[in-house]
C-alpha cells in the first residue's frame, strides 16, 4: 500500500530540516542558509528541485555552487543559478 502523498508544509518543514543537517558546517551554511533564502517563495517545481538536491552528495553541492564544478543538467538553470550567487552566507566580520 503507497503512502499518501505529503502536504506542501510538511515538505517544506522536512525540506528545511534536511537542509540544516547535512552532516558539515561548510554544508549546513550552504544548504540550509540557501534553502532558507526560499522558503517564502517555493513553488511545487522549486520544492522538487531541492527536495531531489537534498539526495546529493554535500560535496558535489559544495562544487556546484562554488563553480568548481558544472552541475548535472537536472540541476542546471535558475535555482542553481541563485546558489551560486552565495549571497544567503551570513559572513562574520
Amino acid at each position: 500500500m503507497d503512502d499518501p502523498p505529503l502536504a506542501f508544509e510538511h515538505r517544506l518543514k522536512r525540506l528545511h530540516f534536511r537542509a540544516n543537517h547535512r552532516g558539515t558546517k561548510e554544508a549546513d551554511l550552504l544548504v540550509g542558509g540557501f534553502v532558507r533564502s526560499q522558503l517564502a517563495r517555493l513553488d511545487e517545481h522549486g520544492l522538487a528541485w531541492l527536495e531531489a538536491l537534498m539526495h546529493e552528495q554535500d560535496v558535489d553541492i559544495l562544487a556546484w555552487a562554488f563553480g568548481k564544478a558544472a552541475p548535472p543538467a537536472r540541476f542546471d538553470g535558475p535555482m542553481m543559478q541563485a546558489m551560486q550567487r552565495l549571497d544567503y552566507i551570513p559572513i562574520a566580520r
